[in-house]
């Protein structure tokens, strides 16, 4: 594998929720536009299980959801999803279109040129294959060369090229980057045969690895660490300040632990969340 940080261990929800009584969450300090329309509205994809999908009887679900719908709540407002892809949804934010785009982004240096962020877990990369191509990505550099499925704009995308990099000082063929629009799209990609292996978002790799029955396999262990949160407007502190206190309440209050436990994310929890408004922030 690639010699990039792997990803540290993380406080267990269990004990957030030993300590949830000497916790007291930020007053929670509603925004104007939320006040106005009684709704709580935000960019998402509907279409990247465990977070967000729809579900067999029509309806939206997943991590993402259920936690936006907890938000909602605390807000006395109800939920309103804009469905849109992925990689339009900065930009709209950035255009004032809407004021959170909540789809598990990864904070990157890059994205906090343009947006802020409020995070709610923490995660990594992984490599996902075929059983039978498994062997091949545990040796080092072994993703220098390949053809790799990657989901365009995402957290995998800016992995991969750090991964070229080091291919070139290695002296070994960089990445071949197979960019496409949807997570499901690159995990039809690895199963038809069309890439040597994808990347993905190691909090969902595992659950892709259940429902698609052992097609695919997740090997080695997650790279490039990182935070993971919802965007918000550039500069827009009233929006990030009310997601900060919003999350804050739901981890000491245990509905974040809850909703953890369901998805099977415990492993990936935090005990507070962060405003990230600039790069030095991720240093470490």
């Amino acid at each position: 594998m690639i010699s990039l940080k792997p990803i540290s261990p993380l406080l267990s929800a269990i004990f957030m929720v030993a300590i949830t009584s000497q916790v007291s969450a930020q007053e929670i300090t509603v925004i104007k536009d939320v006040k106005q329309t009684g709704k709580f509205t935000i960019a998402n994809t509907l279409s990247y299980a465990p977070f967000e999908y729809i579900d067999e009887n029509g309806k939206a679900a997943g991590f993402d959801i259920e936690l936006a719908t907890a938000a909602a709540k605390l807000m006395e407002a109800k939920l309103e999803i804009q469905t849109m892809p992925f990689s339009n949804q900065i930009p709209a934010l950035v255009a004032g279109r809407n004021k959170v785009a909540w789809a598990t982004f990864t904070v990157t240096e890059e994205r906090l040129k343009q947006v802020d962020f409020v995070s709610f877990l923490q995660s990594g990369v992984v490599v996902v294959t075929t059983p039978n191509k498994a062997a091949a990505f545990k040796m080092d550099n072994a993703l220098c060369g390949k053809t790799i499925a990657l989901q365009t704009g995402s957290a995998a995308d800016f992995v991969a090229d750090k991964v070229s990099e080091i291919c070139t000082v290695a002296g070994l063929e960089i990445v071949n980057k197979a960019l496409y629009p949807e997570q499901k799209d690159t995990i039809q990609a690895v199963i038809s045969g069309r890439v040597d292996a994808r990347l993905d978002d190691s909090t969902a790799a595992g659950y892709f690895e259940k429902t698609t029955n052992g097609k695919q396999v997740v090997v080695g262990d997650a790279m490039l660490p990182s935070p993971l949160g919802v965007a918000i407007r550039k500069g827009d502190t009233e929006t990030a300040n009310m997601m900060k206190a919003i999350f804050d309440k739901l981890i000491a209050d245990g509905t974040y632990a809850n909703i953890l436990r369901r998805y099977s994310l415990t492993s990936s929890g935090v005990d507070t969340s962060v405003i990230y408004t600039n790069a030095t922030q991720l240093a470490d």
